[in-house]
This record gives structure tokens, sequence and C-alpha cells, in this order.
């Protein structure tokens, strides 16, 4: 990298351009993952760092992640980034217009209620109702896995046909089906200021996936962030790597602005 931190074992990263797209996860990606969703924080190093690639970049960042909109602009603001949202449900583009798939929101609360039900009596299980998807988290009680998986594909079955499960890092997640970070991504890649550009996305989980088939048919820069299986192209080792590598891809960039 070109802040004059060495790569470790195993990353791989593409060599900088001035035409990307870039496409940023949020938890495990930019931010280490914590105990607790909202047990996280966006540094001020790290903001400054996004808000200058986004200036230099002619406003092509976006974030994709699982959690809602609300909740990434708690954590981001005051910028108001491209977003997508709940794995894709919901989405903002640069020019701040939102778009939410709300048809199923009747079942979902519907699910929420009877998953609080369930989980009242199970420490360290955390249910999150994120509005347009249901988020059950067990990372503080590992041995409940099975116990996790099951009554989400109860409650699965039970929201009837148009849902999907997906399951994460410690986490099984409900959601209707249709729209994903996949699809997120070739809808910001057909609007200014990302169309005509190289779409680089980057994340840490099996969720992220969609989001690198669509970046691989498109020819651009997959990378994905820890251990596991994955058709990403490039790798980075963790958080502190994708932090470093954003340095590293903004000091490029104004390096470019001032040649």
């Amino acid at each position: 990298m070109t802040d004059g931190r060495a790569l470790a074992d195993g990353e791989r990263i593409p060599a900088f351009a001035n035409d990307w797209a870039l496409f940023l996860d949020v938890d495990g990606t930019l931010l280490d993952i914590a105990l607790y969703p909202n047990a996280v924080a966006v540094s001020p190093s790290l903001y400054d760092v996004l808000q200058g690639a986004f200036r230099l970049s002619g406003g092509a960042v976006a974030l994709i992640s699982g959690r809602s909109l609300s909740d990434l602009d708690r954590l981001f603001g005051p910028m108001r980034f491209p977003a997508a949202g709940q794995h894709g449900l919901e989405r903002r583009d640069s020019n701040g217009n939102v778009v939410r798939s709300i048809g199923a929101m009747e079942r979902i609360n519907s699910a929420a209620q009877n998953l609080v039900s369930q989980a009242r009596m199970r420490q360290g299980i955390v249910v999150e109702h994120k509005g347009l998807s249901l988020a059950l988290h067990y990372r503080n009680a590992p041995d409940m896995c099975e116990w996790a998986q099951i009554t989400m594909q109860v409650l699965l079955g039970a929201l009837g046909p148009g849902f999907q499960l997906v399951e994460g890092k410690m986490v099984f997640e409900l959601k209707p089906g249709g729209r994903d970070k996949g699809t997120a991504i070739a809808d910001f890649m057909s609007e200014t200021p990302f169309a005509g550009r190289l779409p680089v996305f980057i994340g840490d989980d099996v969720t992220d996936e969609d989001g690198f088939t669509v970046v691989n048919i498109a020819g651009g820069h997959s990378i994905k962030v820890g251990p596991g299986k994955s058709i990403a192209r490039w790798h980075l080792r963790d958080a502190h790597s994708v932090r470093c590598w954003l340095q590293a891809y903004l000091d490029f960039l104004e390096t470019g602005a001032t040649a």
C-alpha cells in the first residue's frame, strides 16, 4: 500500500485508478464487529477519509449495509452518503431520493413480536428489528446457534412465500426476497455519478457475495475482508487493513487532484 504498511500474508489489492465507483460494507469491513450492533462508532479519522474520497471521486462512494439507512446516518452523520440499507431493501441515491420495499412490513412486524417473545428469556440473544428485515444475533450466546437457526426457520415458514433466511457472522436474518446487495450496486451503477465507472466493492460476510457477483460480472474489483470462501478476486485481512487501504486510496486521489 502507498501508506507504507506492508501487505500481510494472503492480502491482494488492485492498483488504484481514478475511475472507480466505491461500494463499502460497514460492519466487519469499515468497522470492527462489536458484541452488540449499537456498540460501534465511526472515528473522526475514518469519517474524514470517507468524506475526502467522496469529494474527490465526484460522489462515487456508497455504503452497502445490512443496517438500516437511519442507523447508517446515525453512525456516519452529518454526511448522508448514497447508501443501501437492510441488504438492499432500502436505497438512497446521490440526490437523496429513497426507495423502500415496504410491501411485507406487516408480516415482518408480526414475526418480530413473535421473536422478541421467544428470545426474552434467553440470555445473550439480541433481536434487531430493522423495519423491513429481522435479525437474530447470538454473538454473546454462541451455544444458542442451533436454537437460533431453528427458530428463524420456523418463522420463515410462517411468513409464507417471498421471504428468505440469510446467515451471517453469528446472526440469522429474515428478509423479503428479490433485493440484495448485488441489486443495490447494480441500481447505483445505472445512475450518476456511478455510471460509466469501474465498480469496486469491499465486504466481509456471506451477504456480500451477491455484491461480489455483480461487480465481477461488470469486470470490477471485488475485495473480501477476513477469512472464508469467497468469489471475490482480492483480499484484505481485517477492518484495520480496510481503513489503511482507504487512506492510501485517498492519498492517491489527492495526488491525482494536485498533479
